[in-house]
C-alpha cells in the first residue's frame, strides 16, 4: 500500500474518511463473498440435514471472524480511519440484524417448515439481500452526495423507528397477514405441498410453487424493511459506497449461522428491542446534528458496542434472576435446579 493512498483515506469529508477505491479493490471483495457463500452452499451444507446448536455457533463464529479480519484489511487498504468506519458500521448492522433473525423465526414456524430445509431457503434470501442492499446503499450514498438534506429526514425517521420499537412489540406479528404475499399467490401457481428444498415442482405437469417459495418472498419481503432501518443508520457512520457495502455485506453473511442459534431464544433477549431503539436513536441524532456537530467514529463505536453489550447482559441477568425465582418458589436448591431445568 503507498503512502498516498493511506494520505487518502485520513483526508476527510464532513468527518468522515475519503478514500480512492479501485476496480481491484471491488473485485477482490466480490469474489471473496461469492467464494464465501459457494464454500457454504457446496461444501458445509451441500446436503440438507438439520443445524444444530453446536455447529451453529461454530459457524456462527466463522463468519463473525471473518467480518472482523476484513476490518484489518480495510486497514490495510486504506487505513485505520476507514477501518473504523467499517467496524462501526458492521456493528450497527449487525445488532439490528438480530431482530430479523427472530421475525424469520416466525415466518419459518407459521409454515412448518422443516428444520433441515430452513438453511437453504435462508440461502437465497441473504443472496437477494446482497443484491437489494447493494441498490440500496448506491442509491443513499448517491442521494445524499446531491441532496444533503436529505440526511435530515434519515436522522428523524431512525428517531421515529426507535420510538416505534420502545412503545411498541413485535409479538403479534402475522406472516399470513402479508399483503405482498397475497398478490404473489395470485401471480405465481402454488401448491400447499413441500418437494424437499426445491422452490418450485411439478404435479399433473405443472410447474408450482412449493411454500418454500413463498417463505423466500417474505424473507426477502422482510429484508427490505429492515434495510430501510439499517442502511440509512450505517450511513450515518461511512458515506464511502464500499466501506458501506462491505459492512453491511459481511453482517449479512452470518445471518444464517447466528438464526440456527438464536431463533429459539427470544425470550431470553427481553431488552434487546430498547437496546436496538437506543442505538437508533443515536444514529439518528448523530445525522440530525451533522451539520454542527460531528460525532467522531470512535465515540460511535464504542456508544453501539456498549449499549448492544448491555442489552444483551442485563437481558440475560433477568433471564436468570427469573429462573431462580422460579425455583426458590419450588422450594428447588443445588442439584434440584438441573432437574427442574431439564424437565422444562
Amino acid at each position: 500500500m503507498t503512502t498516498d493512498l493511506v494520505l487518502l483515506a485520513e483526508a476527510t469529508s464532513g468527518g468522515f474518511v475519503a478514500i480512492d477505491v479501485h476496480l481491484w479493490h471491488w473485485i477482490v471483495l466480490l469474489a471473496l463473498i461469492t467464494a464465501m457463500l459457494l464454500v457454504d452452499l457446496l461444501v458445509v451444507h451441500r446436503e440438507a440435514h438439520e443445524v444444530h446448536i453446536r455447529e451453529a455457533a461454530i459457524e456462527s463464529a466463522v463468519w463473525i471472524g471473518c467480518g472482523v479480519a476484513f476490518a484489518g484489511v480495510v486497514g490495510w487498504w486504506f487505513g485505520l480511519a476507514a477501518s473504523g468506519e467499517y467496524i462501526s458500521g458492521y456493528l450497527i448492522e449487525k445488532s439490528l440484524s438480530i431482530d430479523n433473525v427472530f421475525v424469520w423465526a416466525l415466518i419459518m414456524g407459521h409454515f412448518s417448515v422443516p428444520q433441515r430445509y430452513q438453511h437453504r431457503v435462508l440461502f437465497w434470501g441473504i443472496f437477494g439481500a446482497l443484491v437489494m442492499r447493494a441498490v440500496f446503499i448506491f442509491a443513499g450514498v448517491a442521494v445524499i452526495e446531491r441532496f444533503d438534506w436529505v440526511l435530515y429526514l434519515f436522522g428523524a425517521f431512525l428517531l421515529f423507528t426507535a420510538g416505534r420499537l420502545i412503545f411498541s412489540s413485535k409479538d403479534h406479528v402475522d406472516p399470513a397477514e402479508s399483503a405482498f404475499l397475497r398478490l404473489v399467490g395470485r401471480v405465481v401457481p402454488s401448491t400447499s405441498e413441500m418437494d424437499g428444498q426445491r422452490l418450485f415442482t411439478r404435479i399433473d405437469g405443472r410447474r408450482l410453487a412449493t411454500p418454500l417459495f413463498s417463505v423466500l418472498v417474505l424473507v426477502e419481503a422482510t429484508d427490505v424493511v429492515f434495510a430501510v432501518d439499517s442502511v440509512p443508520a450505517v450511513l450515518a457512520v461511512s458515506r464511502e459506497q464500499f466501506i458501506v457495502f462491505a459492512s453491511n455485506a459481511f453482517a449479512i453473511l452470518g445471518l444464517r449461522a447466528l438464526y440456527f442459534l438464536l431463533a429459539d431464544m427470544h425470550h431470553r433477549f427481553r431488552f434487546l428491542q430498547q437496546g436496538l431503539a437506543t442505538i437508533l436513536g443515536f444514529v439518528g441524532m448523530k445525522m440530525i446534528v451533522h451539520s454542527f456537530f460531528h460525532i467522531p467514529t470512535w465515540l460511535s463505536l464504542a456508544v453501539i458496542a456498549i449499549v448492544l453489550t448491555s442489552a444483551i447482559g442485563f437481558s440475560l441477568k433477568a433471564e436468570s434472576l427469573e429462573e431462580q425465582a422460579v425455583l426458590a418458589a419450588r422450594g428447588v436448591t443445588g442439584a434440584g435446579s438441573k432437574q427442574v431445568e431439564d424437565e422444562n
